[in-house]
């Protein structure tokens, strides 16, 4: 039995739009490839646990007020897709005025304590993109791939394990979470 699928909505499709306009140009850390890869990335797995619009869509912009604001300002994403979406960004998106790692990071970890639960879906779709990508280059590239980073890999693997446990207190039985546990544990088994 074929099983139908709904097409994205005009709305949908005008996001995806905006997040390759406001991305383009960029790449992947340390790669050639086109940094909206990982944004449509995000968004396919986020639409795996959910339909609701407004979350998709703050998964394609889950990284422009952090990267890219001057080209798609918080106060134009809410004139063209709602506040609710703002806010739902704004929930996955780090301190820019806290410039050390460690702290920007666990500014971050708080915020998610309290965000809404569409942000904390996709802060899971994002790091296990993020996650995926790693295990694949060290595949390739070995240890050289740390080099890419801002931060030591025990930091990495303490980012990523801290992001997992706060999504856990606020996902539970959630098939996405549970894959970024089991990237989590396989990153720590990798870096042991």
């Amino acid at each position: 039995m074929d099983h139908y699928l709904p097409a994205a909505s005009p709305q949908l499709l005008r996001a995806i739009n905006t997040a390759a306009l406001a991305h383009r140009g960029h790449v992947r850390k340390g790669t050639d490839i086109p940094y909206v890869s990982h944004v449509f990335a995000v968004m396919h797995l986020v639409s795996q646990v959910t339909d609701d619009e407004d979350v998709l869509i703050a998964a394609l912009f889950h990284d422009i007020l952090e990267d890219v604001p001057e080209a798609y300002s918080a106060e134009q994403m809410a004139t063209d897709f709602g506040d609710h979406v703002v806010d739902l960004v704004r929930g996955v998106t780090k301190d820019d005025t806290l410039t050390d790692w460690q702290e920007r990071s666990e500014a971050y970890l708080a915020h998610l304590r309290s965000a809404d639960e569409g942000s904390v879906l996709v802060s899971v779709a994002d790091k296990l993109h993020n996650l995926l990508s790693i295990h694949a280059d060290l595949d390739v590239i070995g240890d050289e791939l740390w080099g890419r980073f801002n931060s030591p890999v025990e930091r990495q693997v303490w980012w990523y394990r801290s992001v997992y446990e706060v999504a856990r207190e606020k996902l539970p039985n959630n098939a996405l979470l549970d894959e970024l546990g089991r990237q989590v544990e396989r990153l720590e088994r990798r870096t042991a």
